[in-house]
């Protein structure tokens, strides 16, 4: 059992998530045992890879990213089954990004490596891996600002919003038809925050605070494409 699963309400039925995560993504959240509030320990993390990034002349480094994104797993697992899809997708992309870590320093040198082999796009790529990556953040990031955007507002809305902004456009009818059915398992609102240790007023900040942290990552990867003059459309 992953470290905070042992601990949090939500472990009981979580039991074959863990089986799904491949093991160097594995061993960094088993780093983390202890966490009683994961949202914020997130957050946290989020906030020290910025500096890093601050520190290292604006370069994002590849092993501290991979380590970081590793984390996020455990909010894709608190919203259960809905997301089971897009949490197996994303440990997988972690870590083959962990894995691409022992060998390129910055996310600049995976990218520039792929365009001279012509592999951006190519399935399997670390580049086209960073971009799921990416989206996978971007998805947490659009669902945590939908459910604080109304109070009261129902976790099933904050998350079919963020998922139709963020993901749907490149997945198939199927998979949307599928994700859509999928929502009607998720939690309350109420249970959600129960899941992540927090209360109402908690969660809130919490959210915010990897909203704030979570921004500068995202726009970084973005930018990174775009000024090789490659689209996000994909």
């Amino acid at each position: 059992m992953l470290g905070f699963r042992t601990q949090m309400p939500w472990s009981s039925g979580q039991a074959s998530a863990q089986e799904q995560l491949c093991e160097g993504t594995a061993a960094v959240v088993a780093a983390r045992q202890g966490m009683e509030t994961p949202l914020k320990e997130v957050a946290v993390a989020f906030e020290d890879l910025a500096r890093g990034m601050d520190a290292d002349g604006g370069e994002l480094r590849l092993a501290p990213f991979g380590d970081t994104c590793a984390l996020v797993s455990v909010l894709f697992s608190s919203l259960g089954m809905a997301f089971r899809f897009a949490e197996i997708e994303y440990v997988t992309k972690v870590n083959d990004l962990i894995g691409a870590g022992k060998s390129y320093r910055t996310l600049s040198d995976i990218l520039d490596k792929d365009i001279e082999n012509d592999s951006v796009k190519k399935q399997g790529s670390h580049s086209r891996n960073l971009r799921r990556v990416r989206l996978g953040l971007g998805l947490i990031k659009a669902l945590f600002e939908q459910f604080l955007t109304t109070e009261g507002c129902s976790l099933y809305d904050a998350a079919t919003t963020a998922y139709g902004q963020v993901c749907a456009p490149f997945h198939s009818w199927a998979i949307r038809k599928a994700v859509g059915a999928g929502m009607y398992t998720l939690p309350s609102r109420e249970q959600l925050i129960v899941r992540l240790n927090e209360t109402d007023c908690s969660v809130q900040k919490e959210m915010r605070r990897y909203i704030d942290a979570s921004s500068p990552i995202i726009e970084y990867i973005d930018n990174l494409f775009l000024s090789r003059n490659i689209s996000l459309d994909w």
